[in-house]
């Protein structure tokens, strides 16, 4: 009976093989040397026999990232966080997670409470720098408007009273001249363009409407200076009542109320106003928009 000779799929050879195979790659041979040395072609058999045995590092490509992982786990051995070593480095966070993942973290720069001083004083310079530019594109749109010609302010005050002026209506008859508003500088517009409509400051009256809860005098006498008028000179000022369940935003030093402007004997100049600003509506809907 003939004996069949044991080839590299018997375990016993596969075992032999295996322990020349781990010795050669321990020894520094590359897979090819391995494969010349023992006589075996099947690249699928030799990798099974050095499987888990690392390549020496004569056998490995060079990379060309292998000075950046270096330098990335010396930055983090030091201490340096993800973002100090890629604002360094310039490579990615992903990157440098993977080449530094087996170092430990280092420890915190800053106390919890550092943390948030730190991050309110950032906030505080975010804040200052968009007021900043707030305040420049401001300037630079309020310097573009330059002086007004008497018809560009006649215009203006038509469109600012038909915003806020009173309105004759069908239902309600009344041709009378009045603004209510609390911003101090459509106040002075508003005022500017009765002059330029030629109303005498004997035909304008003054009253201050505010909430009951505000500070009355002082707001009294703002507006009344405001105007250049005397405190005694304004009308009864009309107190709106608080309503307790309304949970009011204009409150504090700042709110004053607001001024009530009334033309007497109005008439007249209300149905100018009315008449001018069909005609600003006319005019602006034939404009050529192209």
């Amino acid at each position: 009976m003939s004996r069949t000779t044991p080839g590299p799929d018997h375990p016993a050879d596969f075992e032999d093989l295996r322990r020349q195979a781990v010795a050669l790659r321990r020894e520094g041979l590359s897979l090819r040397q391995i494969r010349d040395r023992l006589k075996i072609h099947n690249n699928d058999l030799l990798n099974r026999l050095v499987k888990g045995e690392p390549p020496p590092d004569w056998t490995r490509r060079p990379n060309a990232k292998d000075d950046l992982r270096e330098r990335a786990r010396a930055l983090r051995r030091e201490g340096r966080t993800y973002d100090q070593i890629q604002l360094e480095l310039g490579c990615s966070k992903s990157s440098i997670s993977l080449w530094v993942r087996d170092l430990p973290k280092p420890e915190p720069r800053y106390t919890p409470e550092e943390q948030r001083a730190l991050m309110n004083e950032g906030r505080a310079r975010m804040r200052s720098a968009r007021d900043e530019e707030r305040k420049q594109a401001k300037g630079r749109a309020a310097a573009e408007v330059g002086s007004l010609s008497p018809r560009e302010l006649f215009l203006i005050g038509v469109g600012l009273y038909w915003a806020e002026g009173s309105k004759d209506k069908p239902y309600a008859r009344r041709e009378d001249v009045l603004f209510v508003n609390s911003d101090p500088g459509m106040i002075r517009v508003y005022l500017a363009w009765l002059h330029l409509l030629g109303i005498t400051p004997a035909r304008i009256r003054y009253r201050v409407m505010i909430h009951a809860t505000a500070g009355i005098a002082g707001a009294e006498r703002y507006w009344a200076g405001l105007v250049g008028t005397d405190v005694d000179r304004l009308q009864k000022t009309t107190v709106k009542k608080h309503n307790p369940k309304t949970v009011r935003k204009n409150v504090g030093e700042d709110y004053r109320g607001c001024l009530v402007i009334r033309v007497t004997k109005g008439a007249d100049l209300y149905r100018r106003i009315e008449g001018a600003w069909y005609g600003i509506v006319g005019a602006a809907g034939s404009t050529d928009q192209d």
